[in-house]
């Protein structure tokens, strides 16, 4: 299959396209390295396209005449949503669109997007189902609920598949492909925490009286390995149901403290914090049910152990220093 990625340049992004060459796929990454680099591209078809200019990726459609659309550019910072909703509409809602016009003038057969658990809000059970209420807190949350929205009627109208996966957090890095966490400025815990505690810092945690067994907030961390996986077996699934949403995620948690524990551990240094106010819009618990994946497409995360994840983190932090 011929797949579009845009945001392929990204961390996840590039993950996902080297996880689908590996599986015998043709990525085409589209990225316009607003936030990304252009380092993680290697190899792979490149092409320098921002998603709002309509014409310009109709162009990329017409030369490559992609079979599907794996959809992982746009904007994910809580806390900037916060300050600036007018970019989290404009990147996730409106250059969305223009991606669908392009889908609607060459068709493809299925379209994969990004989406998050942010579209839960302040979910009141968990683990956190996907029939659970939809009701984002932040301008991230809403906007990518409503291209969410807008990508199943599309779908339905135009007659490709289409699916959403909600990420719950992805972590870790793949360093034998050369890619991993690296965003400006790095707002990720894992990735705060080493940077931080390797330079004899303190990690800085916003909130410690939440309702919580040590008062951090608790988040389900999925490596990105395993999360590249469900894009390649979402993206292969000619029989899944369209306009279907699916939470990609463990089914387990782990408070912040225990992940800045899990890194000191790691390097080898003891654990240090500066505790600073809450955030606005973080929830106290994050945790996914991923059952519908596991039933839908036999996924199940292989290498999200949070030891695990953590060890990737380091190891690609290393080779970033070399």
């Amino acid at each position: 299959m011929r797949v579009v990625v845009t945001g392929g340049a990204g961390y996840i992004g590039a993950h996902v396209a080297r996880a689908l060459r590996l599986a015998g796929h043709e990525a085409i990454v589209v990225d316009d390295l607003r936030a990304a680099s252009a380092s993680r591209v290697g190899d792979l078809v490149f092409e320098k396209v921002a998603l709002e200019d309509t014409e310009r990726i109709c162009g990329v459609f017409e030369r490559y005449r992609p079979d599907g659309v794996v959809h992982l550019a746009g904007s994910a910072s809580v806390a900037e949503s916060v300050r600036h909703p007018e970019v989290y509409w404009d990147n996730n809602l409106r250059s969305g669109a223009s991606l669908l016009v392009a889908c609607a003038r060459y068709p493809v057969r299925a379209f994969l997007f990004s989406s998050t658990a942010a579209v839960y809000g302040n979910a009141e059970v968990v683990p956190i189902r996907e029939d659970s209420p939809l009701k984002p807190t932040t301008p991230y949350g809403a906007s990518k609920l409503a291209f969410e929205r807008l990508l199943h009627t599309a779908a339905r109208a135009v007659g490709f598949r289409s699916t959403a996966l909600r990420y719950f957090n992805a972590a870790g890095a793949n360093p034998e492909w050369g890619v991993g966490e690296e965003h400006d400025p790095e707002e990720h815990l894992i990735p705060r925490a080493i940077e931080a505690l390797a330079g004899g810092g303190n990690v800085q945690i916003y909130g410690n009286d939440y309702p919580t067994p040590d008062g951090t907030c608790v988040r389900d961390y999925v490596h990105v390995d395993d999360l590249a996986d469900a894009h390649v077996r979402a993206l292969e699934a000619e029989n899944l149901e369209s306009g279907r949403s699916f939470n990609v995620g463990t089914g387990r948690g782990h408070s912040v403290r225990e992940v800045v524990e899990t890194v000191a551990s790691r390097l080898g240094i003891a654990p240090r914090f500066d505790f600073k106010d809450r955030r606005p819009g973080d929830p106290p618990t994050l945790i996914a049910d991923a059952s519908a994946l596991g039933e839908h497409l036999d996924w199940s995360p292989r290498v999200s152990d949070l030891d695990y994840i953590v060890a990737t983190a380091v190891d690609w932090a290393h080779r970033r220093t070399i």
